[in-house]
């Protein structure tokens, strides 16, 4: 879905990306589950030796279910970032980014409309459904039992903490996906590019998009992964005791 074109509305590109965010978000929730407690653990004691370690622990102690863990939520959730991450895309796109004299989208302008998208899906979807399955999952791995679930977590976080409550670690969430969408667009065109010898009419292949994407996103993850922790300390259950703000909970790391 990279490459935009003049046909595509922002209505078309908000359903396709629910649809598609609602299901890489299942099929991949274990991995995130596993993602999110290595980077919870304690850097003096930690609990799990690594991915593998985690797995079978979770497994062992929870089974499937302990690994989707807060899924529901991710998973919704994931069908509204994708929502409005392409439809900010697409509207910026056909807004501000095309040439009026080409119509085409140079590298610029498609790390400009990138970055937008992808601040647009971290305040409007990212920072509070990351919110809810941090905590979640925290709760499991420490074994507090405050929560029954997604739609509990969101009920007494509301409660005790109000609005705001949801949008804990907002500026490093921020900070990620602007810097992911920003790599992960450009990016995806060039390596598209790249692997298809600059053959226009394959640009609908999901053989050489899906490579062109999961080259991409291995990228824009491996530039935005710094963010992405310190954004998961942030809104775990202890971080109103632990850290002071986003700046010293990276300082601690």
């Amino acid at each position: 879905m990279a490459f935009v074109t003049k046909n595509d509305t922002g209505m078309k590109t908000v359903v396709k990306g629910f649809l598609t965010g609602g299901t890489q978000a299942f099929l991949t929730y274990p991995t995130e589950y596993v993602k999110t407690q290595l980077q919870l653990q304690s850097k003096t004691n930690p609990e799990y030796s690594g991915m593998i370690d985690c797995f079978s622990k979770t497994w062992k102690e929870h089974g499937l279910k302990g690994l989707y863990r807060g899924a529901g939520v991710r998973i919704i959730g994931a069908g509204f970032q994708q929502m409005f991450r392409w439809g900010a895309y697409t509207n910026l796109v056909n807004m501000v980014g095309r040439d009026e004299k080409t119509g085409k989208l140079s590298p610029a302008m498609n790390v400009v409309c990138g970055m937008g998208a992808g601040i647009c899906e971290a305040v409007c979807a990212v920072t509070p459904v990351e919110t809810v399955k941090t905590r979640v999952t925290d709760d499991q791995r420490r074994n507090t039992g405050k929560y029954k679930g997604s739609g509990d977590a969101i009920v007494k976080i509301l409660k005790s903490e109000g609005p705001l409550g949801l949008y804990r670690g907002a500026f490093p969430t921020i900070l990620k996906q602007g810097t992911n969408q920003a790599v992960r667009m450009p990016l995806q065109v060039q390596i598209f590019t790249l692997i298809s010898l600059g053959d226009e009419t394959k640009k609908q292949n999901p053989v050489y998009n899906g490579a062109a994407g999961f080259l991409a996103g291995c990228g824009s993850v491996f530039l935005t992964q710094p963010q992405d922790c310190v954004k998961s300390r942030m809104q775990g259950e202890a971080a109103k005791e632990m850290y002071k703000g986003t700046v010293d909970c990276a300082m601690q790391m």
